[in-house]
């Protein structure tokens, strides 16, 4: 009877003692358990040695690798925000179960039948975005694709909503927005859409389109891309242009070899790797409490709370400017940042382009024979902005809206040790963060010297 009591009275203390986890924790382990069940395979109910904490760690490890984040096995800020991000119903590492590797069609003409239409667009809007999609494909492979208006095609084209015919249900507004089936038959091929998302057919909530070539490219045989500029990248991005990278063509070539027209088509560029040795910079801006880094079509955003700096593709955020970015800098007083590309600019006001933009960059006073702005920095102790242009720079006077009398000036003169051209810019606390090539220069300002050199990408903790 005494050992009972103990052991009652240890299981009362223990229990006690254990603290039940807050609701925003339970929350984030619930989504996070969710995600890598439906993309990572991970198993529910695990039973054994292993400790289903283990097992998670490791899944978690698999998508921080898949996603080219800090491989932490932890739930970081990072890791939880990709996870909440719209993206396509089709798994990141696991096929569907019941397809073998590597299907393709075995037949170059593909035929599709659009079985009903979303409300959110007109008829001729869908068969245009279905279209274009289709032709993104065709224009790098021999494949052509047949549209049927009655009996069963190839690929089956539908929108609906929660569980819709294929055990594979959708999960409501903005988080899986589609899913397809490789090819095959039955339902190989089949591409659904989720009738809960709003589709466009422009850079509002999700377009048609970009989604519907996406799902194409797994109809087609295509698995998901760790490039961020790819295609077949998993979590869904807004681009203009030709949506395919160089990743995208080269695997779907890979199933059905080129197209015989030797039609030319101008991939979009690999997305940059932060830690490439030779990486240059674009341009750095602040931009409320965040560094905004800009390099070919993407930035990265580095944030006090995140670990890992978040690659995006510039017109994902902002699809009024243009996809490649000269200069950039932040005036936080009036809470603008302005944008550089040749001879205009633009002006955010956070995620958000200020009216009347863009101007032409002479009306801050510079001359007609100026073309283009390399660098971009203001100066928050004085009020000043720099802007650098080929060998010489200018000095505008924010609260004056006018170009100071003395200017331009010699850059190799004015910042001794940093040679004569600049790529980017920054300041911090008195220093000048200057960029060239795959070079940074931490340039005091008051003693007018360089103090130190690093990588360029240091500021991306590489």
């Amino acid at each position: 009877m005494e050992i009972t009591a103990v052991v009652v009275l240890l299981v009362v203390v223990v229990h006690s003692l254990a603290k039940p986890l807050p609701a925003k924790e339970i929350e984030k382990q619930l989504l996070a358990e969710q995600y890598l069940r439906r993309y990572y395979g991970m198993q529910a109910g695990l039973q054994g040695k292993i400790k289903p904490s283990d097992v998670m760690r490791g899944k978690i490890r698999e998508m921080q690798s898949f996603f080219r984040l800090e491989v932490t096995g932890q739930l970081d800020d990072n890791t939880l925000e990709l996870m909440t991000k719209a993206r396509c119903g089709v798994p990141d590492v696991a096929e569907y179960n019941h397809f073998p590797r590597d299907l393709k069609w075995q037949n170059t003409i593909v035929t599709f039948r659009i079985i009903n239409y979303t409300p959110d667009l007109d008829k001729e809007d869908v068969d245009r975005a279905v279209r274009e999609a289709f032709n993104v494909w065709s224009d790098v492979t021999p494949l052509k694709f047949k549209k049927l208006r009655e009996g069963n095609a190839d690929i089956m084209i539908s929108f609906g909503n929660k569980e819709h015919g294929d055990f594979n249900p959708f999960d409501g507004p903005e988080g899986l927005l589609a899913h397809a089936y490789p090819p095959g038959a039955g339902i190989g091929g089949d591409t659904h859409f989720d009738e809960d998302e709003t589709w466009t057919k422009d850079s509002n909530a999700f377009n048609l389109f970009l989604v519907a070539a996406h799902e194409f490219g797994h109809a087609l045989g295509m698995a998901h891309s760790s490039d961020p500029g790819a295609l077949m990248f998993p979590v869904y991005s807004y681009s203009r242009g030709f949506p395919l990278s160089e990743d995208d063509i080269k695997g779907i070539q890979s199933l059905y070899g080129g197209n015989p027209d030797h039609r030319k088509v101008k991939p979009k560029p690999e997305a940059p790797n932060k830690c490439d040795p030779s990486l240059s910079l674009d341009a750095v801006t602040e931009l409320r409490g965040e560094t905004i880094i800009f390099k070919d079509s993407f930035y990265w955003r580095l944030h006090p709370q995140l670990v890992e700096p978040e690659q995006t593709l510039i017109q994902s955020t902002w699809p009024e400017i243009p996809n490649k970015v000269d200069a950039a800098y932040e005036n936080p007083e009036k809470d603008v940042v302005i944008i550089f590309r040749g001879i205009k600019m633009w002006a955010l006001n956070g995620y958000t382009l200020v009216e009347g933009y863009p101007k032409y960059i002479h009306k801050l006073g510079l001359p007609k024979s100026v073309r283009k702005i390399d660098a971009a920095v203001y100066i928050r102790d004085t009020g000043k902005t720099l802007l650098f242009t080929e060998e010489e720079y200018w000095s505008y006077d924010e609260q004056k809206g006018a170009m100071d009398s003395g200017y331009p000036r010699s850059i190799e003169t004015d910042f001794p040790g940093i040679g004569d051209e600049v790529d980017a810019a920054a300041y911090h606390y008195g220093y000048l963060y200057l960029y060239h090539d795959d070079v940074q220069f931490e340039y005091s300002y008051t003693a007018r010297k360089v103090i130190r050199i690093m990588r360029a990408n240091s500021l991306l903790n590489c």
